[in-house]
């Protein structure tokens, strides 16, 4: 048997072995986003409940549980999604129909890449040209991951209320 002839024989019987003994390995993705269901409002209002002053920019007082529930049953946003990481609920994130993005997470400290990972899920799900996302300067946390990644500063709000 020449060089060539042994070289062929190798290569097929390294093939066959390779199919005979191929393992299937399925990958499974550490975050989901899953639109929000009537079954997640309380999930919703447990984050809701954990929020602190400091992230919070919609309300200022903690709604009641009925009020929650009539909320995310109105399907206030374009888009509305629970966050799955490995499989358990760890936050929300929406899109308003103005493409604006509220991202809350349970009372867990979250890494940086998550919460970037999270949205660029958002980003790629819903093919918009432009994104703005609202945030208290009081969640520094949040701030200092916005302004490291592709968002930019446009513009200052500011609120005077009148008692009375």
């Amino acid at each position: 048997m020449n060089k060539i002839n042994k070289f062929l024989m190798i290569g097929f019987n390294l093939k066959n072995y390779m199919l005979t003994n191929f393992i299937t390995c399925v990958t499974v993705p550490l975050i989901e986003l899953k639109l929000v269901q009537k079954s997640d409002v309380d999930f919703l209002y447990e984050i809701l409940s954990e929020r602190t002053p400091n992230e919070n920019i919609s309300h200022r007082e903690m709604p009641t549980y009925k009020k929650h529930a009539k909320f995310v049953l109105s399907k206030p946003y374009k888009k509305w999604y629970v966050i799955y990481y490995k499989k358990q609920k760890f936050g929300s994130i929406y899109l308003t129909n103005l493409n604006e993005i509220g991202i809350h997470f349970k009372k867990n400290r979250i890494p940086d890449s998550l919460i970037i990972k999270c949205l660029d899920l958002l980003i790629s799900k819903n093919r918009e040209k432009l994104f703005l996302i609202n945030i208290s300067p009081k969640n520094k946390k949040l701030l200092k991951i916005i302004k490291k990644n592709k968002f930019k500063l446009i513009q200052y709000t500011y609120e005077l209320q009148i008692s009375g």
